[in-house]
């Protein structure tokens, strides 16, 4: 009786899986790639810097104090530390930095008002002060409206940066018909000055006293004929016309 073969059954070879840290390291590598790739890319670059509120500073020092420039990286750029570094600046009051993906880089500043202005030393270009006591050029956009002009000042005066503080804390209203402030220093009062009004005053005050006594100022504009005022350690008021007409009866 002839014997049967019985066929050999191949035994299954168990496949070999890939392991979970090679896995691990391929991915990894992969994204590192990508990362690699993408930030060599002009998507992760600064393709447009946005300036806006800017009157007295001009973009060049903006983008200087920020340290920012096109073609720069992105996802570097620390709204924080950029607001902090513009705020230096003596025309910047605040600022704030927003960033719009891809590429866009958008810097709002808000500056120090301009308080008062004056003429160069030469005497041929208008500068704006501000209430941080900076002194700016003036162009068309940035003319100050209804502001006194700071004459016979030293352009390192300290009382110059007080005064430009004070008339900030005073409202425009206020402070709309003075036209001309000059230093005018004595032993008691170093930081006294002498205003001129557009309404024909003249006033004798202190840059520490004058914006308490500036409403008081303003009653008298309102109510009396042009004078002199003295708003220091006590007010008082004598008019033009008394001081003239008392000279005459001297003569006659």
């Amino acid at each position: 009786m002839p014997k049967t073969r019985v066929p050999l059954l191949k035994e299954d070879k168990p496949s070999k899986k890939m392991s979970p840290k090679v896995i691990i390291i391929l991915l990894l590598l992969f994204l590192a790639l990508l990362a690699v790739i993408f930030f060599r890319s002009s998507l992760s670059r600064i393709t447009e810097i946005q300036i806006q509120g800017n009157k007295y500073s001009t973009r060049e020092e903006l983008l200087k104090a920020s340290g920012l420039r096109t073609g720069g990286q992105f996802f570097a750029v620390a709204g924080q530390s950029v607001e902090d570094a513009l705020r230096e600046l003596k025309t910047v009051q605040d600022a704030a930095v927003t960033k719009s993906f891809p590429g866009v880089v958008q810097i709002t500043v808000t500056e120090y008002p301009a308080v008062a202005y004056e003429l160069d030393e030469q005497g041929t270009t208008l500068e704006a002060i501000l209430s941080s006591g900076a002194t700016v050029e003036v162009n068309e956009t940035g003319m100050p409206v209804e502001k006194p002009i700071l004459t016979n000042w030293k352009a390192d005066d300290p009382y110059k940066v007080k005064l430009s503080q004070a008339l900030a804390d005073i409202p425009d209203e206020l402070t709309s018909d003075i036209s001309e402030i000059v230093p005018s220093p004595t032993l008691s009062f170093p930081d006294r000055i002498k205003m001129y009004t557009r309404s024909q005053f003249e006033v004798i005050t202190a840059i520490s006293l004058l914006k308490e006594k500036v409403e008081y100022l303003n009653q008298v504009i309102e109510t009396e004929e042009p004078g002199l005022i003295k708003m220091l350690e006590a007010d008082s008021y004598v008019p033009f016309r008394t001081e003239s007409q008392d000279e005459e009866t001297i003569e006659e």
